[in-house]
């Protein structure tokens, strides 16, 4: 007989009590003296610009990774109980306690940095020749590179203190009132999360009626989100300013290991192949009835198809076909559907959206969504399962080679998902089902390739504008709606101005540019996927390998060696956005008549 698996996942195994354990409490004091001993110990290094110094670098290093371990560990577990229970007002000051933590940490390994950055390159050279070192020359000589582009120790440490309160407390009155933003429907008070699986209804006054009490919600609080906005900018643009750094696409690169030629040319192939996404977006209205899309109609089914599954058979589903790309991957999102580590559950109170967050203490992950039974859904849950797998695949390495930068990370989720929603087509039973389905798997071409775009065009055009001061609510909303039309080619009637607000992602203050990555991962991995698919299962093995690599060099440098192209001219770009409009084609084909 079949498992029943669980749609809530289990927490208690790492601290009984959610956010009132008192376990979880004595860890966080135990977070906080290895955080301050490692603190003590740079602080008090001198470092010899001599070959003597690398036993007491790899000390520094190990007493490091025990400290990241107890914060990494702490803030996993309060993103889930955030994201469980929005109205746990003890998760929110838990997580203000280990931004706290996590700004100490960053203080000592800025100071940590800038002493790397005193050795000569001669010696500094034969020093990571050994041991642990040479595992970790490429993220330590990473380290040392950026260390020697900053501020001095002292001044770095003071941005860090400030930015608790200042950068990051921002980013929580974000959270704070996304919490308290609730869309009314039909007499319902729905969470954020529920409203947006509103918008994918097959009945179009369901999603205009939802759009409308969506915009109403946001628009209620406009100017707090843009104050809000404008001041997570301000700050950042500052810190900039102060280095030296007038590219704001410096960091985003840098964090993503990636050149400007590579992004460059990614989204100057994506601007010249828009018109088949074009054609898509007016087919659809076609299909639809209506004149033109507007926004809420983006994720509209076609046809009267009830392709639902339950999460028991969503769950098997997406295992059965990892199977058949690999018995590692499908082993894994077995364990994790059988020890509870997903939470799915469709209830009031949840945060929107879908995230996987791994607990290095525990070598387990966590993915949080909301489930319906859509196959969106289903490509969700495969999708978070991905990044699950990215870090399983890493398990046996030192944490700082486990550090993979968000573009590379959004390959094995989208990886995984494709896996997933091509079984999907092929498995169709009829030709409309195959339709519905051919069609939600182009939806995620022109999320990636349209939707994505446009925040990266709002972005950067904000960001310009705001060195030369606050961006008004009106600006903002300009600027948003601008970049959604020439992302969608003006394929729209109607858009969502207020999208800067209701979108977590220019938010975040931990990465910036919170945008391109999950266009460049989902392209990289249609190269990957191209490979698997020639080779079958023993295919895995060399897969395995590139996620192992994923977070130890440049990811022109991860293409070259694992898919051997460069990632800097345009034909592989190229040739992976002609795998998405090849489902177009078929897509079109299949709805001449």
């Amino acid at each position: 007989m079949t498992n029943t698996y669980s749609e809530v996942w289990d927490l208690d195994v790492f601290f009984e009590g959610g956010s009132a354990s008192p376990e979880f409490a004595a860890h966080l004091k135990a977070a906080g003296a290895e955080i301050e001993q490692f603190k003590k110990e740079v602080e008090s290094w001198q470092p010899a610009d001599h070959e003597s110094e690398g036993s007491r670098l790899e000390g520094l290093v190990a007493m490091f990774d025990k400290a990241a371990r107890k914060v990494r560990q702490a803030g996993a577990f309060v993103s889930c109980l955030d994201a469980q229970n929005t109205n746990d007002k003890k998760a929110g000051q838990l997580k203000a306690a280990v931004t706290e933590l996590s700004a100490s940490l960053q203080t000592a390994l800025t100071i940590f940095d800038k002493k790397l950055s005193s050795f000569s390159d001669s010696v500094w050279s034969e020093l990571v020749q050994h041991g642990l070192l040479q595992e970790l020359r490429f993220v330590l000589t990473e380290r040392r590179e950026r260390a020697a582009e900053r501020l001095s120790g002292k001044e770095e440490s003071v941005i860090n203190a400030l930015s608790v309160d200042g950068y990051h407390g921002w980013g929580q009155m974000y959270d704070l009132l996304v919490g308290n933003t609730k869309i009314n429907f039909n007499g319902e008070s729905l969470s954020v999360g529920q409203a947006a699986n509103k918008l994918s209804n097959p009945d179009r006054s369901v999603r205009k009626e939802v759009f409308a009490q969506w915009e109403k919600a946001w628009g209620e609080n406009e100017e707090a989100f843009a104050k809000t906005l404008n001041h997570l900018a301000g700050f950042r643009l500052n810190v900039y300013k102060l280095r030296g750094w007038e590219d704001v696409l410096k960091e985003p690169l840098d964090i993503n290991r990636m050149k400007k030629e590579t992004l460059e040319a990614m989204w100057e192939v994506i601007s010249d192949n828009k018109e088949p996404f074009v054609q898509f977006l007016h087919r659809k209205s076609k299909l639809l009835g209506l004149e033109k899309l507007s926004w809420y109609d983006l994720d509209a089914p076609i046809g009267s198809t009830e392709s639902k599954m339950s999460y028991q058979e969503g769950a098997d589903f997406i295992v059965d076909n990892f199977e058949r790309f690999g018995k590692e991957n499908a082993d894994f999102a077995r364990m994790a559907f059988e020890n509870n580590w997903i939470e799915a559950e469709d209830r009031p109170g949840k945060a929107p959206g879908g995230f996987h967050t791994f607990f290095p203490e525990s070598s387990q992950s966590r993915i949080f969504m909301t489930y319906s039974g859509t196959p969106s859904n289903v490509s969700t849950l495969a999708h978070e399962l991905g990044h699950g797998f990215h870090t399983y695949a890493m398990r046996d390495l030192h944490l700082l080679n486990r550090n993979y930068a968000m573009n590379v990370a959004e390959t094995s989720s989208t990886f995984a998902e494709m896996i997933v929603s091509d079984a999907s087509v092929k498995n169709a039973k009829t030709k409309e089902e195959k339709l519905s389905l051919l069609e939600d798997k182009i939806q995620r071409s022109v999320a990636l390739l349209m939707n994505i775009h446009s925040r990266f065009l709002f972005e950067t055009k904000f960001y310009e504008e705001r060195k030369e001061g606050v961006v008004t609510t009106e600006r903002l909303g300009e600027l948003m709606k601008k970049a959604q039309s020439e992302a969608y080619g003006g394929a729209l009637e109607e858009y969502h101005p207020l999208f800067w607000a209701s979108k977590l992602h220019f938010f975040i203050t931990g990465v910036p540019f919170y945008n391109f990555p999950y266009t460049f991962g989902y392209l990289f991995s249609l190269g990957i996927y191209a490979l698997a698919q020639e080779e079958g299962k023993g295919y895995e093995e060399k897969y395995i390998a590139l996620l192992k690599d994923s977070a130890s060099m440049t990811v022109e440098d991860l293409a070259q060696k694992h898919l051997n192209v460069d990632l800097t001219q345009k034909d592989f770009w190229e040739k992976a956005v002609r795998m998405c409009v090849e489902d177009v084609e078929e897509f079109i084909a299949l709805t001449e008549e």
